[in-house]
Parts: structure tokens; sequence; C-alpha cells
């Protein structure tokens, strides 16, 4: 089964400084159809004006991936941790017991964002948080894994959770796949740019598609196409 959720679909609010859009329920829209899917709880499309950001609050037992599409946000928590990831890299924060950040565009341009929650499978442990580099050229024609919590992944930002996330650029007319371990796995995919489709569902820009009870896609592009997926695990 693979769903798509069409951009013009999806929940959201422009805040001025913020342009958010909510593949799940966030903040104050609410979808009974799109709470979670698996253990992905959250999937925000945020475009962040330059000079701005979110200013400091708290999290608890969250898993947060951001993966950067354009310009960079800077990271600042009550651990003393600081940097910026710039476009193409991703970081987590695993807020476990409990942290308090901040995340400032603090780019000349607009600075566009993936902001991923997964449900932990650990609750209540120390906090922390991690920035990696991950070159485009890595992951041409090929997905590679950024974080994950799953047995065998190594080299990547760690996830207190059995789940994965992936990220592939695929040029136009070339195809890449990805095998699912079972097909109780929840996949949720969702292009950065360009268009392609998924096991023969078209998906334009900033599209979704829900995927579960598949072991295996086939992304194939039609355009020069940047992707990323998370592969999820059921809720207990």
């Amino acid at each position: 089964m693979i769903e798509r959720r069409s951009l013009d679909s999806l929940g959201g609010a422009n805040h001025g400084w913020l342009d958010a859009k909510h593949h799940f329920s966030f903040a104050d829209y609410h979808d009974p159809k799109r709470m979670h899917w698996g253990s992905l709880r959250v999937w925000n499309d945020d475009a962040i004006q330059p000079g701005s950001g979110f200013p400091p609050h708290s999290h608890g037992d969250m898993e947060i991936i951001t993966y950067v599409r354009q310009g960079a946000i800077t990271h600042e928590d009550n651990l003393g941790n600081k940097g910026r990831t710039p476009a193409g890299d991703v970081q987590v924060m695993s807020a476990g017991s409990g942290i308090t950040h901040a995340e400032y565009n603090l780019e000349p341009g607009v600075t566009r964002i993936f902001q991923i929650w997964v449900i932990p499978d650990r609750r209540g442990e120390k906090p922390s948080w991690g920035s990696q580099a991950f070159p485009k050229g890595d992951r041409a024609g090929a997905f590679v894994t950024l974080a994950s919590g799953m047995a065998g992944d190594h080299d990547v930002l760690p996830l207190r959770t059995d789940a994965r996330v992936l990220g592939a650029t695929i040029p136009a007319g070339d195809s890449v796949e990805y095998h699912f371990a079972h097909a109780d796995r929840y996949g949720y995919l969702v292009l950065a740019t360009g268009a392609a489709s998924v096991n023969g569902v078209d998906l334009r820009q900033q599209d979704g598609a829900a995927i579960h009870d598949e072991t295996r896609i086939r992304i194939t592009a039609s355009e020069d196409t940047e992707v990323v997926l998370v592969d999820a695990a059921p809720l207990p």
C-alpha cells in the first residue's frame, strides 16, 4: 500500500518568519487519520526566514532529526552543544530525560528543513545532540543511511529507536530501490526536490508517500530528484 500525500493536502501555518507544512498532526493542525505512521510521529516541512528561528524550548523522550534542504540551521542547547548544520547534512537530538534547545537561521537567505520526530524505544535516558556531514555525491543513485537505531548500521548518527533515516539523489531517468526487512514496517518518503514515481505512484516536490505492507519500493525519477525516507517500526 502506497498512499500519496500531496503538498496541498498537508496541514500547516504561515507565521511570517516560519512557513510550516505538517505531514502529521502537529500544533493547531489535527487530523485523526494522520496522527503517526508506525513510530514516526512528526514530519514538518519548514521554511525559516533569515534572522529568525525557534527560541529556547524543551522536549523529552523524542528522537528529533533535522534534514537541512537549503541554507543552514544553527543549534544551541542547555548541554553546551553548539553547531551549524548546512544543506545536505543532518543533525539528531535525542531529547531523553529532557533538553532545552534553540534553532536559528543565521544565514542571509531562507533555510528549509525537514523536521522528523520518531518515538524512542527507550525513555528517560541522558539527552544528546550530534551533527554529521553527508556529501550528496555519496548518495547519488543509491540510498545512504543518515541516522539509525537498527542493528548493523554503522558510521551514522545514532537513534534510540528501531528506525532508519535515509537519503538519495536520483538523476532524471534513473531508479533506486529500497527493501524493507518485513512488510509490517512503516515507510514514509518525501521528495525534497524533483519528481518521481514510487512503485508507479507519482509524486511531485514536497509530496509524501505513506508506505505499508511493502517489502520493496522502486523510485524512478522523471526529473533530478532528492528524496528522504524513514523506515519505522510498528508501535508496540
